[in-house]
This record gives structure tokens, C-alpha cells and sequence, in this order.
């Protein structure tokens, strides 16, 4: 059943309502790969995850969100009164055993749904493989705009936006200030991946089309743990800000080997590593001021994602961060097309899964995530900052927790 599009209905996020009061009972027809159990049998889901290589910090993060929400779900009844059951394999963050593994998990194991792994990379070769086999394919992590390039008719990307408009608002304030407070030079430090390019130069390519001038724009590999080269270009060019299209690791070596050269942006925007509950201890504390954009805080309001945070924080003796919450949002969206249609296996059900995403409005821990047809979502991020030992929201005004620092203070 399709809603029309001036029609949206809204899907209430599983994990706030009581499952087992919900009657929609499962689709009878199944396709050839198998699935369609019974009443008592569970629901399977095949992921792959990088949880060791280059992508391992985020991966095992991305592993503790799908498993806080296969619990959740469990503990309220399960999806169509069924227990569900994860089956993870690691990719070993490696683009070609990510093919095999959803090869495996489809075609072999016979798994019920798929959820998508961590990382552009990873994600355009799998959910390749996932379109292949008719498979509904929501995924975390792959934010990168060639994602949406693909013609990919069964994806859907489980996050307020994606990478290149990451940044949007923090380019509009920088934009926005008086002429003589606004930054007149930039430089630029991007691992060579698609998402970390992606957040680095759609708030590059902002600032320099306003008149802010590229003093250095680096490129490195994924395996980089050498930065004195880089640090040394940024900090001879003094550059006004600095912007690291990054993951982890490599923002946590470049930031330190910016310190040891004592280089003093007025701005420095890192993707990803900030928020990771690590990040402060990893460059001895010097966090003052440091940005990074983010598509949840844990601190939201939205009714499943104060469920969320207790239940997590109660697992892990810590709130959840971005990595984990854009798995759990995964695990959400799936579960409303799933009690909304009334079916989780392969085969026809797959497609009246995707077509109900396509048309409806998903009620999530990142708030309600509706979606274009390429699978892009149609929301904004939020700018974090580092002040007085916290992450805290400063962009946009409508919904800060502190005042924006600008310049940044010494780190």
C-alpha cells in the first residue's frame, strides 16, 4: 500500500510504542531466495561492518546502535510479534569482501532484511549488491553525494543530510558576519574518501565561492598516520581556519601534530572525530573551540530518542553518539515500513517495503527523516563546539545549548 505524496503519513518510531499491541500481521508472498517465517521463528538481519581496518572506530560503533536497538526492539515484543536476530561479518573495512559478505547473507544465509554497513565506500558496492537482489537497503553511514548519483532505487540514507551540506550552517554564520570579521583565508586536509571530502568541501567550496582564499589543500590516503608533512604546509600558510575532512584517527594525529607546530586557527571544523567520546582524552584535552557538524545529540527530546539514550547509556555506562544513534535510526526505519506493510522477508515484500519509505515520514532519534527518490534525505545538520570541557550545540540559533566561540580560543 503506497500513500500518496501530498498524503505523508507519519510513522511512529519503533521502540516508543508497545509492539505487541500492534495487529498488522505478515505478508504471504515470499520470492525464491527464501524467508517468510513462521509466527515463532525470528527475524534475521545480515550486516557487514568494518570492525577492524581503517573504519573499525566507527564500525564498532555503528555494531553497539544496531545491537541497542535489536535490543529495544526485543524487549517491546519484537517486529510482527517476531524476536529479531542480527548476523553480523566484519568486511575487515575492505570494499570487496563487503560485495561477499551481502552475497553471503542474501543469497546463502537467506536473511529476512539487510541493513547497511559504515562508510561511502563501503555502502555504493553493497547496496549494489542489495538492488541486485530486489533488497530494501537503509543504511547509516554512506553520506557521500556519488551515493545518490547511482540510481539506486532501494536506498535510503538514515540521517538528517548528507555530507556536503553538512557544514551549511556554520557557512552561513561565518557568511553572515561584518566584512572585517569574517575569515579570509582557509586550509584544507581531506582523507581520500568520499564522505570525509564531502563534508571538507562543500563548506570549502561555500567559503571560497564568498571570497575566502584556499591556502592549502591537501589530499592524503585512508592508512595516513604521518602528518607532520600536512601540519607543516597548514601552519607555514597561517591560515585563518582550518577544515579536516576526517574520520578518527587521522583528525586525532593531524590535530596533535598542529598543536606540536603551534598553530593558532581562529577556526578549526574536523568531521566525525569530535564527537567520538574518545576524542578529548586521544589530544590531551585541548578541545576548546574545536567544531564538527552532527546529525543527532543526545540530548534531543524526540520521545524515542530519550528511550534510546536511557536504555544505552544503562548498556555502555555512556550516552550514545552519532555512529550509534544512525544505527539505531536504521533499525527504526526498517521496523516502521516493516509493521506499517506488514512483512519482512525477501521477495515481493521487499518492494512494498521500499515503497512505503518512498512516500511516508519516519518518526526517529534524529527527529522525522523523510527522503527524495534518490534516497537523500531532506534535513539539515547541526554545528557542535567544544566548550569548557563539553560538545555542545551553537548552530543553528533556534536550538543552541552555548553561544558560539568565534575566533577559537588556544588549544
Amino acid at each position: 500500500m503506497t500513500a500518496p505524496r501530498h498524503g505523508r503519513r507519519i510513522a511512529a518510531a519503533i521502540g516508543t510504542l508497545s509492539i505487541a499491541a500492534l495487529t498488522v500481521t505478515a505478508c504471504s508472498g515470499t520470492g525464491d531466495q527464501g524467508g517468510g517465517g513462521g509466527a515463532d521463528d525470528p527475524i534475521v538481519i545480515g550486516i557487514s561492518l568494518p570492525l577492524t581496518g581503517d573504519f573499525s572506530e566507527p564500525g564498532k560503533g555503528v555494531e553497539r546502535g544496531y545491537e541497542a536497538w535489536r535490543d529495544i526492539v526485543n524487549e517491546n515484543g519484537g517486529l510482527l510479534g517476531r524476536q529479531v536476530e542480527l548476523k553480523i561479518l566484519d568486511d575487515q573495512s575492505n570494499a570487496d569482501r563487503v560485495v561477499s559478505d551481502y552475497e553471503s547473507l542474501i543469497a546463502q544465509d537467506g536473511v529476512d532484511l539487510v541493513f547497511g554497513p559504515f562508510s561511502t565506500r563501503l555502502v555504493v558496492p553493497s547496496a549494489r549488491v542489495a538492488q541486485e537482489y530486489g533488497m530494501l537497503f537503509v543504511e547509516p553511514a554512506g553520506a557521500a553525494e556519488e551515493v545518490f548519483e547511482q540510481g539506486f532505487d532501494n536506498l535510503f540514507y538514515a540521517a538528517p543530510a548528507i555530507a556536503n551540506d553538512h557544514y551549511n550552517n556554520l557557512a552561513e554564520y561565518l557568511l553572515a558576519l561584518p566584512e572585517d570579521q569574517r575569515p579570509e583565508t582557509a586550509a584544507v586536509a581531506a582523507m581520500d574518501d568520499p564522505f570525509a571530502q564531502g563534508t571538507a568541501y562543500g563548506l570549502r567550496d561555500k567559503l571560497e565561492d564568498a571570497g575566502v582564499e584556499i591556502l592549502v589543500n591537501e589530499v592524503y590516503p585512508p592508512n595516513t598516520t604521518d602528518f607532520s608533512t600536512i601540519a607543516a604546509k597548514i601552519a607555514q600558510s597561517n591560515a585563518d581556519i582550518v577544515i579536516g575532512g576526517t574520520q578518527y584517527q587521522d583528525a586525532v594525529n593531524l590535530i596533535i601534530a598542529l598543536q606540536q607546530l603551534n598553530y593558532q586557527p581562529e577556526l578549526a571544523a574536523f568531521s566525525t572525530a569530535p564527537t567520538n567520546p574518545e576524542f578529548a582524552s586521544a589530544i590531551g584535552g585541548a578541545t576548546e573551540g574545536i567544531l564538527a557538524p552532527t546529525g543527532y545529540s543526545p540530548k534531543s527530546q524526540f520521545p524515542s530518542n530519550v528511550e534510546f539514550v536511557e536504555k544505552y547509556t544503562e548498556m555502555h555506562g555512556n550516552p550514545p553518539s552519532e555512529d550509534e544513534a544512525n544505527a539505531y535510526t536504521t533499525g527504526q526505519v526498517v521496523a516502521a515500513a516493516v509493521e506499517a506493510v506488514g512483512c519482512a522477508e525477501q521477495g515481493d515484500c521487499q518492494q512494498k517495503l521500499i515503497d512505503w519509505l518512498r512516500d511516508n515520514e519516519v518518526e526517529t532519534v534524529v527527529g522525522p527523516l523523510s527522503w527524495d527518490d534518490t534516497g537523500k534525505p531532506t534535513g539539515a545538520h547541526l554545528i557542535q563546539q567544544w566548550i569548557d570541557g563539553e560538545i555542545l550545540i551553537v548552530l543553528p540559533e533556534d536550538v543552541k545549548e552555548a553561544d558560539f566561540l568565534y575566533p577559537k580560543p588556544t588549544w
